[in-house]
């Protein structure tokens, strides 16, 4: 048969919209498609939670694509390696507790069983800012990267959600705009984002998972945001902490959303 650009230029736009209309109101919005926001995005929609993550770069995936010093391996310690098995990533024994991993197998297979699941990835698109409902944060504020980008000055839109994570890595974009417009009120020991500490493997690795949990009401952080947030150190690229981090994230909204029932 022949085809009809027309008709290709319809079906993208129209099928498009309808996802995005479809998921302007919705149960869980999460802020960057790294590991740990789609290791989350993949325990919530599991169990039927409409759950969109928005990514401001063209490719999902976060820092997991390049290994470690674009080596494109990545180690998995003891704890991590039960959600590898589960997602059936393959990995390698380096020696007793350190596992290897290819990183391309490692996010692709991330956001296939997250999509696969039910949650929808929204790429190319920037948080701005947060939407308010009285002094609650009910939603986000979004626009096209590539407007950001430009510096034009172009009105965003807003879409709902009951909870909101934070999973932008390193830069902490949630949570430093909510700090800037409504102020140092998180629940931090300073009310403020306290800052990322430098390297140590063996103790970031565990307090990325302790610091995983709610930084502003209905606001929760994950992977590498919760450790800048809460003042704690970073692990380079060792991920088996960023995996079991979102999953506790996961498993917090949803006893959250199960008692609002």
């Amino acid at each position: 048969m022949s085809l009809d650009d027309v008709v290709i230029t319809r079906a993208i736009v129209e099928s498009f919209s309808k996802k995005l209309l479809e998921y302007s109101d919705i149960d869980v919005a999460i802020a960057g498609a790294g590991p740990a926001g789609l290791c989350a995005a993949y325990y919530l929609a599991r169990e039927k939670v409409k759950v969109a993550v928005f990514e401001r770069k063209l490719s999902i995936g976060g820092g997991m694509w390049g290994g470690g010093m674009m080596f494109n391996q990545l180690v998995v310690g003891e704890e991590g390696k039960g959600i590898l098995d589960e997602f059936e990533i393959s990995y390698e024994t380096y020696r007793q507790g350190y596992y290897t991993a290819d990183a391309v197998e490692c996010i692709s297979t991330l956001c296939s069983k997250a999509t696969k699941a039910g949650a929808k990835v929204f790429n190319l698109i920037s948080v701005e800012d947060v939407m308010l409902e009285g002094e609650k944060i009910c939603g986000l504020v979004l626009n096209w990267s590539a407007v950001e980008m430009a510096n034009l000055h172009v009105d965003p839109l807003t879409i709902r959600a009951k909870y909101l994570v934070e999973a932008t890595g390193h830069p902490t974009e949630l949570i430093r705009i909510i700090v800037r417009k409504i102020g140092p009120k998180l629940l931090t020991p300073t009310g403020d984002i306290v800052g990322e500490k430098s390297m140590c493997a063996d103790r970031g690795e565990k307090e990325v998972v302790e610091n995983s949990k709610e930084a502003f009401p209905r606001v929760y952080v994950t992977g590498m945001a919760a450790n800048a947030v809460f003042g704690s150190h970073r692990m380079g690229p060792i991920f088996g902490g960023m995996l079991l981090s979102g999953k506790k994230i996961a498993d917090e909204i949803l006893k959250k959303l199960k008692n609002q029932k």
